[in-house]
């Protein structure tokens, strides 16, 4: 009996083994690529939890806010879902251009993140350059 069960926990690395070799070969995700932009129904939600917090202030359950969401979205009139369409639409405008910018950078071999991620350490050398500056100086007075 000892053996097939020292012969069960073998077979589970396994399968464990080939399942995180798989989970490694997918593409890792580019945190700079824009974020998709929200549905008509989300935007509506945004307002939507603004004043379902005002009229329930106790109410600390995220599922209750979603399910009253909901029901109001699926109880609106197409004249009234209109102008929560309209922002979606206009979202969806400047998310088209933001990504066919960041999917240009991205043909031109840069993500443009590098530029500014070294811009930044740059102001922050020289930063620390200043300061260290400073305080050579003060020794030099000291002196």
């Amino acid at each position: 009996m000892g053996k097939s069960r020292a012969a069960a926990p073998k077979k589970a690395d396994a399968k464990l083994k080939t399942k995180s070799a798989g989970a490694s070969k997918k593409a890792a995700k580019d945190p700079n690529k824009p974020k998709r932009p929200a549905s008509a129904f989300f935007v509506f939600m945004e307002d939507f939890r603004v004043k379902f917090k005002k009229d329930h202030p106790n109410n600390k359950s995220v599922a209750a806010v979603g399910k009253a969401g909901g029901d109001k979205w699926k109880s609106l009139s197409d004249a009234e879902k209109a102008p929560y369409i309209a922002k979606a639409d206009k979202r969806k405008a400047e998310y088209t251009k933001t990504m066919n910018a960041y999917n240009k950078r991205i043909a031109e071999g840069g993500n443009g993140a590098d530029d500014e991620e070294s811009d930044k350490s740059k102001s922050e050398v020289q930063n620390e350059d200043e300061d260290d500056d400073e305080s050579g100086e003060e020794e030099d007075d000291d002196e």
